[in-house]
C-alpha cells in the first residue's frame, strides 16, 4: 500500500483559511496522498480556486455527537478493547478535569470516530490548528498507535493554556507555525530535549497563480481605501471606522470592505452614527477574483489588527501579502508577526493597535503623498518576492512528513 496521511481541520473549506488550501494543494502537486477530515461542515457559500483544485476526499466527523449517536458508539466500541484507547481516555479525562470544558466530550467522540474510520494505509495524522483539531488528532493517534504533527497559526497559540500546549508538544512528532513570534512562544514550551520539534514555516504565496500587479492605478478621485477580513474583534474595524471619521473634511475618499463576520450589524450601525455610511461599500464575502479586482482598483490597503479581549490575534494575515502582490501600499498595526513582513517607514506604515488617532494620521499622510505610496508598494512587493514564496514552506512541511510517507 502507498502510505497516506490524514489531514484534520476545524472546518473545510473556509475562505478565511486559504493558507491551508494552498499548502494542501502544494502537497498534492508533490504526490502526497491524503484525505481531509473536518470537524465541522462548511458555512461559506463560495470556495477558493485552490479548494476546487484539491482532489482529496472530504470527510466530515460528527459535528454534534447527539446527531450521529450510532456512528459515535461504533467508533468507541471499535477502540475500547485496545490499549491505545485507554491511554487516550486517561489523557482526555485529565484534560477535561483541568479545562472543565464540555466541548472536550465532543473532541473525544470525534477522535473515536476518526480512529475507527481511518483507512488502513494512513501512516500519519496532521492537524491544522493547535487547539481543537490537535486535540482530536492527538486522541485518535493514541487510539491507532500513530504519530502526528500540527501546524499552529494564531488564535490557537495565544488562547490555549500553556499546560495544554506543553503536553501536545511533548506528544507530537513536530509542530510548525507561521510566525517568528509564535515559534518563539512554542519553543519556550517545547520539551527541553527536543527544541527542533518546533519550526518556523511562513505560509507565503504562490505568485505564479496570481495576477501581475497593475502597471498603473486609477486617479485617486476619490481615494479608494480598502480592507479584506472577517468582521470580528481582532481585525480592529471599529478602530478603523473611528479613524475614517477623523479624516480631513476636504479629502474625497471611499472605503471598500470585503468579508463577512459576526460584527457586521454592529459596525454598520457605528458607521451610520459616525456619518460614514454613504462613503462605505460593505461587499460581504467575495470570490478571490473579486478580491484581486478590488485591490487593483484601490489606492490604499488597511488592516488594523488588534489583540481581542480573549487574547485572540492575527498571525501574519495572508491578505497583507495578497495586497503586496498587487503593489497596493499597506497600513497595518504592530501586532504579532506583521512587523516580520512590513518594515514601517520603508515598505509600509505600522501603527500601535487600538490607536485611531495614529491611524487617521497615517491614512491622511499617505492619501496626500502618491510618491510615498508607490515607494512603499514597490518595497513591499520586493520583500514578498524575495522571502515569502510558498514553495519553501511546503517543502519544509513535506520534509517533516517524509519519514511517514516512505514505503518500507
Amino acid at each position: 500500500m502507498t502510505p497516506r496521511i490524514a489531514v484534520i481541520v476545524k472546518g473545510y473549506p473556509r475562505l478565511s483559511e486559504t493558507f491551508i488550501a494552498q499548502e494542501l494543494l502544494g502537497l498534492q502537486e508533490r504526490g502526497v496522498g491524503f484525505d481531509i477530515w473536518s470537524l465541522r461542515h462548511p458555512t461559506d457559500i463560495k470556495e477558493h480556486p485552490a479548494h476546487k483544485a484539491i482532489t482529496a476526499p472530504r470527510r466530515y466527523l460528527p459535528e454534534y455527537l447527539r446527531r450521529e449517536p450510532l456512528r459515535v458508539l461504533r467508533g468507541v466500541a471499535s477502540q475500547v478493547l485496545k490499549r491505545g484507547f485507554w491511554r487516550a481516555a486517561c489523557v482526555w479525562v485529565r484534560d477535561l478535569v483541568r479545562a472543565r470544558d464540555l466541548n472536550r466530550i465532543r473532541r473525544f467522540g470525534q477522535a473515536a470516530v476518526l480512529a475507527r474510520e481511518l483507512p488502513e494505509d494512513v501512516t500519519f495524522l496532521y492537524a491544522h490548528f493547535l487547539h481543537t483539531p490537535a486535540s482530536v488528532t492527538r486522541y485518535a493517534a493514541m487510539m491507532r498507535g500513530l504519530d502526528w504533527g500540527v501546524s499552529a497559526h494564531a488564535k490557537d497559540i495565544w488562547t490555549s493554556p500553556d499546560w495544554e500546549i506543553r503536553e501536545k508538544l511533548d506528544d507530537c512528532a513536530f509542530a510548525v507555525t507561521c510566525t517568528g513570534i509564535g515559534a518563539d512562544h512554542l519553543k519556550s514550551l517545547a520539551p527541553p530535549d527536543a527544541p527542533e520539534r518546533v519550526g518556523l514555516v511562513y505560509h507565503g504565496l504562490d505568485l505564479s497563480v496570481l495576477p501581475a500587479p497593475p502597471k498603473t492605478r486609477p486617479a485617486p478621485e476619490p481615494l479608494v481605501i480598502m480592507s479584506v477580513g472577517r468582521l470580528v474583534e481582532k481585525k480592529g474595524y471599529a478602530v478603523l471606522l473611528d479613524a475614517l471619521a477623523g479624516l480631513p473634511e476636504g479629502l474625497d475618499w471611499r472605503f471598500v470592505h470585503i468579508g463577512g463576520g459576526e460584527l457586521k450589524g454592529v459596525l454598520r450601525e457605528q458607521a451610520e452614527q459616525l456619518g460614514l455610511a454613504e462613503r462605505i461599500d460593505w461587499r460581504g464575502a467575495e470570490s478571490r477574483e473579486a478580491v484581486f479586482e478590488a485591490m487593483r482598483a484601490a489606492h490604499l490597503f488597511v488592516l488594523p489588527s488588534r489583540i481581542a479581549d480573549s487574547g485572540d490575534r492575527d498571525g501574519l494575515p495572508n491578505v497583507l501579502m495578497e495586497a503586496a502582490s498587487q503593489k497596493l501600499p499597506v497600513i497595518s498595526t504592530s501586532v504579532s508577526a506583521i512587523p516580520e513582513f512590513i518594515d514601517t517607514g520603508r515598505s509600509g506604515v505600522l501603527i500601535p493597535p487600538d490607536d485611531s488617532a495614529a491611524l487617521t494620521e497615517a491614512l491622511a499622510g499617505l492619501a496626500g503623498d502618491a510618491a510615498r505610496r508607490a515607494a512603499y508598494a514597490e518595497a513591499l512587493y520586493a520583500r514578498l518576492v524575495a522571502d515569502f514564496g510558498s514553495d519553501a514552506g511546503i517543502e519544509a512541511v513535506l520534509s517533516r512528513m517524509a519519514p511517514y510517507l516512505s514505503q518500507s
